[in-house]
């Protein structure tokens, strides 16, 4: 594209302040949905661009909109601002200065990647045959996407499709992986409490054994995830937590256990896979078993992340320009994002940017305490953001999948 010429040398030129805002984010972390310094700072520099800009949307979000020379198309570019619970155990200049708050998922990186996009595409306006929507979403890790849309951030104006850039350690620094259909599992959590009759563990059988029957269903679910759904279609069933008991001589009254279920496919109750119908009927059953009551609860905290595939294509063609074939992978996770709850909506493309590099303590993986990222990654991620924002207003050869 011609109006792309020399975008590279612009970008580098602004890399002080791409790395600037990267580790002042990070410096500043906060949790979802509490995100008041990082959402200030955003609308700030969003304001000073001239776009058109929408604060406290689900709380802390916020929307800049560019608009472009004329009327077209309107592309949504998306990232997210929350941080983790989670204590650093980096000793860099730029380590969290909030204690129990880190920002260990690389959400500060795209915060950073996506202002500087905005400050680039800002400078080419006149060259935009449409708008951009820079979406800034609160509490990504529960779910924040869904309250925005219910506030309206997908409105006035509506975007035609979606892009999301996500850095990622596991794959090597400087590669990118854009792959269309299931990409990210659909993540719904449980609770389940199983109630006995306590006892002394020296007369077990004048007790009802709550840990016994805990027991029991931790390794009978397991079934669900090859015996009862096709392996193609994977299911994951993590437990995470259980907690039971005072003392070694007593049979306690009740088991708490917690965790997840993930999968690669929509779940409904059209769907044949229907994991969690199978999940509470083997809580049921394997609790009768043992003479045991249960209470079982669900929260489901997002959906699949499905690409759009004439969207993807659109991003793989993007990448063979910016990082050439030979660094273009495929990528499937079963980590949880609620960019699926755009991707239900819009013709959508999330995708990852290696981030990762062994040997110099940049390969640990998300949600560590010592996690980190490759920052010479940085100016591809604000160059993927450029190039996949023009080829779609421009409409570029994008066939889009009908909603």
């Amino acid at each position: 594209m011609d109006c792309l010429k020399n975008i590279r040398e612009e970008i580098s030129s602004l890399n002080e302040e791409l790395v600037a805002l990267r580790r002042d984010f990070h410096m500043y972390p906060e949790l979802g949905f509490q995100e008041q310094r990082t959402s200030e700072k955003i609308a700030s520099y969003l304001k000073n661009l001239g776009f058109t800009v929408r604060e406290k949307i689900a709380h802390t979000g916020v929307t800049g909109v560019l608009e472009g020379s004329g009327e077209g198309r309107c592309v949504l570019l998306r990232a997210d601002m929350d941080a983790l619970p989670l204590e650093e155990q980096n000793d860099s200049s730029y380590c969290s200065r909030n204690k129990g708050v880190m920002h260990a998922c690389g959400h500060d990186a795209h915060m950073a990647m996506l202002l500087v996009a905005a400050k680039v595409l800002s400078r080419r306006r006149e060259e935009i045959p449409g708008k951009i929507v820079f979406l800034f979403q609160p509490n990504e890790e529960v779910g924040g996407a869904l309250k925005m849309i219910e506030e309206g951030a997908l409105e006035d104006p509506k975007p035609d499709a979606a892009f999301a850039i996500h850095v990622w350690t596991p794959i090597e620094s400087g590669k990118i992986a854009a792959t269309a259909g299931p990409v990210m599992a659909a993540l719904d959590t449980f609770e389940i409490t199983i109630k006995g009759q306590g006892g002394h563990t020296g007369a077990p059988h004048t007790a009802i054994d709550p840990v016994l029957a805990a027991a029991d269903l931790v390794t009978s679910v397991q079934m669900i995830q090859t015996r009862e759904i096709d392996v193609l279609k994977p299911t994951l069933i993590m437990f995470g937590k259980i907690n039971a008991g005072t003392a070694n001589n007593i049979v306690p009254d009740e088991v708490k256990l917690g965790g997840t279920i993930r999968y690669l496919y929509r779940s409904g109750p059209d769907s044949p896979e229907k994991p969690l119908v199978r999940f509470e009927r083997i809580v049921k059953n394997v609790c009768q078993a043992h003479q045991c009551d249960w209470d079982l609860e669900f929260s489901p905290e997002n959906t699949t992340v499905i690409n759009d595939e004439g969207v993807t294509a659109l991003v793989r063609k993007a990448a063979g320009e910016v990082v050439g074939p030979e660094d273009l992978v495929d990528y499937i996770g079963t980590a949880g994002e609620d960019f699926s709850e755009f991707a239900r909506i819009l013709p959508s493309c999330f995708y990852f940017l290696g981030a990762g590099r062994t040997g110099d303590g940049l390969s640990y993986p998300h949600h560590h305490p010592r996690f980190d990222i490759d920052e010479d990654v940085l100016p591809t991620g604000v160059e993927m953001h450029i190039r996949t924002a023009f080829a779609f207003l421009k409409k570029h050869e994008v066939k889009i999948s009908p909603r």
